[in-house]
């Protein structure tokens, strides 16, 4: 049965219509051509999401978002997404958009990572965010 699952580690944080957002995220990855298996949003803290950086990517620097790839089959999707929930407040403020819009752009975000996107050039950069910016208006909610 695919699934996506919420935790929280070294924060308290409730996601909000968390079904609503289940079945955008799996609309999402099936209109990509993709299976979803499984994904795992973990929410925690600027501290907890650096010492992942630095662990597993040698990146001593701060970031909203580390996903991770977990897949084992070609088109399914298997992956781990890391959020810093400070950021994100953090990063809404900066860029005068709602908390909510805000987390659910960094959700799609590393979604898309795990279907293939990437975000390293400015010409990907660019195609990812115009992809981001597709997805957010399909919410819906």
């Amino acid at each position: 049965m695919p699934a996506i699952t919420f935790h929280e580690e070294d924060i308290s944080y409730k996601l909000k219509n968390k079904t609503a957002v289940r079945k955008w995220i799996t609309d999402t990855i099936v209109a990509e051509g993709y299976k979803l298996s499984e994904l795992t949003y973990i929410f925690c803290t600027d501290e907890y999401l650096l010492q992942i950086n630095k662990q597993y990517l040698d990146h001593d620097t701060y970031t909203d978002i580390i996903t991770f790839d977990n897949s084992e089959e070609d088109g399914v999707i298997v992956g781990d997404i890391f959020i810093s929930i400070e950021r994100i407040r953090e990063n809404a403020g900066k860029f005068n958009v709602t908390e909510a819009h805000e987390l659910h752009r960094v959700l799609i975000h590393g979604a898309l990572h795990l279907l293939g996107y990437k975000d390293k050039s400015p010409a990907d950069k660019k195609k990812m965010t115009l992809k981001e910016d597709f997805y957010l208006d399909k919410r819906g909610f």
